[in-house]
């Protein structure tokens, strides 16, 4: 005999036909209207001193971050910047530094 639970779960269960899906954009472009880097724990820093502009990051990034102008890093897109740590990775000469969140935050 099955619990008044599971009569219940049954009973409102839906096929996937019936269930709404949650991962749709509905808007083409709306991406940029969500920042997603206020979530990250390290964010990329670059001594652009040292960079030799090679468009490495650029090129690794996921998420597209790499600020660039006529062929040279101005710098990192914080508000949509994951702090995965690619960029810095990848880096042949080492001018990306990551570093806690923390310190650019109060």
């Amino acid at each position: 005999m099955k619990s008044k639970v599971e009569n219940k779960i049954k009973n409102t269960k839906k096929s996937w036909k019936e269930i709404p899906g949650s991962t749709l954009i509905l808007e083409p472009g709306s991406s940029l209207n969500y920042k997603t880097g206020d979530w990250r724990t390290f964010r990329p820093v670059t001594d652009l001193k040292k960079c030799i502009h090679c468009m490495i990051c650029w090129v690794d990034c996921p998420d597209g971050c790499i600020i660039v102008k006529n062929g040279k890093k101005l710098g990192t897109n914080y508000d949509f910047c994951k702090g995965c740590g690619v960029c810095a990775e990848e880096c042949p000469v080492k001018c990306i530094q990551m570093r806690p969140e923390s310190e650019f935050r109060k």
